[in-house]
């Protein structure tokens, strides 16, 4: 019969108090980074699983998470959702998983499902479309932890986990400029949302920085679609007095500007340098391939898990937004060097 192995034979391996070994297995800021290593590793080798059961009836909780992701099938949400049960199993966590489809109706739907099974705490990602927001003052009214990652609500209090998408916008921007871009349009998200009104200042910013004016006709914004994109496209391009530099608030847009770009004759980069936002897989395979803003969805969902369970373990009024780094990829759509 396989034993089960208890916090006790860890702590006894490791020369260490069972408490000790609790308290790293939690995560408690009290124990050093190099116990919480050693401990963890030895957990996972002897196959060490949480009694779930007694610690529920013991803490008052269920051990369970919620996430709400706009769609599943985006690569940025498929890579938080890995990121997220990575932390949330290696510290005794269920995640239950729900997708609101980029529909308000749905996204209630998500949060009463949520709450009726018992969650402990819920990540969320807002929908593109735009609404009052009442459906997640029901969680804080709760008192159940929230923490937004991605597309967050700011007229929610709450922990929040963001990338640096000033910075994307801002890098890009720069990055046109220095392969000699004189007219830059920018394909905006919706200006509703905290990251897509980031990442088009930081876009703006950088232009102030080296005395340039936005492409004039070229600040358009859209939700983004491979539908939008072409019509964007269709806007920015099928004019004599065309952009000589674009910078999408996503990767799917430029697969749109690329694909019409061709059909015109028009040569990428020389001609038509573009840049987009997040990396998509896919974004290295194109022809040409695409110059982008890398964002690490595991990144964002592994620490946005670690701020709603800490905050679920040892709850806090003191509420945080960790923006976490971006990096700027150069590949053939913008380096006209290449």
């Amino acid at each position: 019969m396989e034993q089960n192995i208890t916090i006790h034979d860890i702590a006894k391996k490791l020369g260490i108090s069972s408490s000790t070994v609790s308290r790293a297995l939690n995560n408690n800021s009290r124990i050093s980074d190099k116990t919480k290593k050693r401990v963890l590793e030895l957990a996972e080798e002897l196959g060490y699983k949480p009694n779930a059961a007694a610690t529920a009836l013991r803490m008052k909780r269920t051990k369970t998470i919620g996430l709400i992701i706009p769609k599943i099938n985006r690569h940025f949400f498929a890579d938080a959702i890995n990121g997220v049960e990575k932390y949330a199993t290696t510290h005794g966590y269920n995640v239950i998983i729900t997708q609101s489809n980029e529909n308000e109706e749905q996204e209630k739907s998500c949060i009463e499902t949520l709450l009726h099974a018992g969650v402990d705490g819920i990540i969320a990602s807002i929908a593109l479309v735009k609404n009052d927001y009442q459906h997640y003052r029901k969680i804080i009214k709760r008192e159940i932890p929230l923490v937004f990652f991605d597309r967050i609500c700011d007229e929610i209090e709450s922990n929040k986990v963001i990338v640096d998408d000033f910075k994307g916008g801002f890098l890009a921007a720069e990055h046109l400029i220095s392969q000699g871009c004189k007219k830059i349009a920018h394909i905006a998200g919706p200006q509703h949302l905290n990251l897509y009104i980031n990442r088009t200042q930081g876009f703006l910013k950088a232009l102030r920085k080296h005395n340039m004016e936005p492409y004039e006709g070229g600040m358009l914004e859209n939700y983004l679609t491979i539908e939008e994109g072409k019509e964007a496209a269709i806007k920015l391009l099928d004019t004599p007095n065309r952009p000589d530099g674009i910078f999408a608030s996503n990767d799917t847009v430029c697969l749109s500007l690329i694909e019409h770009a061709e059909k015109k004759g028009i040569s990428i980069p020389n001609d038509l340098a573009i840049i987009g936002f997040s990396n998509e897989p896919y974004a290295k395979l194109i022809s040409p391939s695409l110059s982008t803003i890398e964002q690490r969805g595991y990144d964002v969902g592994f620490k946005a898990t670690e701020l709603l369970i800490r905050n679920i373990e040892y709850p806090s009024n003191n509420l945080e937004t960790i923006v976490l780094p971006i990096n700027l990829i150069i590949r053939k759509s913008s380096n006209k060097e290449v």
